[in-house]
């Protein structure tokens, strides 16, 4: 399996499909690459060279104890991007994985970076303060971590409901995608996980989005139940510079189903255009 190595000594896997211009993603909290295997196709049979990679503790990359922080992530990603030697790159983060690609594009990414898509993505802040109002309060990150302490197991099938909007009347996500969901959450060591959420809920991207001076499509679904629209999505086109907002409807943080095949259209027509 394609891996690299960091500065640190940590070992990132990544997979990739297809050869043209590169198109690296991103995935979410607590899942792996495996979550793009729909758009890793996709890219590369539309003529992209699609990569993934799995963050470190997360997947099949090093169970890590320590760099379990957005700053690191950032850094491996760039890593891995000189590794591979990647230009005339267009970054694709979902979730928590939203938020790495910005601050990878903003601080690691220029000269390299051309376009930025984010989905259902946690900057600029995720934690509710007194300047972020509309964030989410700490005491419920802080059941998130409660959660995965006394059984992840069980706290991942959970997840799923409110992930995939699977408590919502009319909704068809599959057992199969739910069980996919437990799959990947089950290959995260336990201290990456816990730490990774302070990472997503508590740093604050509010300057790496007005640094970027590339364009950046954003995409969030407004029944997200995990990463609400308001001080998100929202708050994010507020900041960017060449911004595109999409919000669509009823869709949940899960990129799944109609949504998905909305959203993977609209990827490929902004990487296009």
């Amino acid at each position: 399996m394609p891996y690299i190595t960091t500065t640190d000594g940590t070992q990132i896997y990544y997979t990739e499909q297809g050869t043209g211009r590169p198109v690296l993603l991103s995935h979410g909290w607590p899942l792996s690459s495996d979550a793009w295997q729909v758009e890793l196709k996709l890219l590369a049979d539309a003529g992209y060279r699609a990569i993934a990679h799995d963050r470190r503790g997360h997947g099949r990359s090093s169970k890590t104890y320590t760099g379990n922080d957005m700053d690191t992530y950032a850094q491996d990603l760039a890593e891995l991007v000189e590794a591979l030697d990647l230009h005339d790159l267009v970054v694709i983060g979902h979730s928590t994985g939203g938020g790495e690609v910005v601050r990878y594009a903003a601080q690691h990414g220029v000269g390299r970076v051309v376009k930025v898509i984010t989905a259902g993505a946690v900057p600029p802040l995720m934690l509710k303060t007194d300047a972020n109002p509309e964030g989410t309060p700490l005491e419920a990150f802080d059941g998130i971590r409660a959660g995965v302490l006394a059984d992840a197991s069980q706290f991942y099938q959970d997840l799923t409901e409110p992930f995939f909007g699977a408590n919502r009347e009319g909704s068809t996500v599959s057992q199969g995608a739910k069980d996919d969901f437990w799959r990947q959450g089950m290959l995260v060591n336990l201290a990456a996980a816990y730490d990774c959420v302070k990472a997503f809920s508590e740093t604050d991207f509010t300057e790496d989005l007005k640094a970027l001076d590339v364009p950046i499509f954003i995409a969030h679904g407004d029944d997200d139940q995990i990463v609400p629209i308001g001080a998100a999505a929202l708050r994010s086109a507020e900041l960017v510079k060449h911004g595109t907002l999409k919000v669509y409807p009823g869709a949940p943080h899960g990129i799944y189903g109609a949504y998905r095949t909305e959203l993977d259209a609209d990827i490929l027509a902004f990487i296009a255009s």
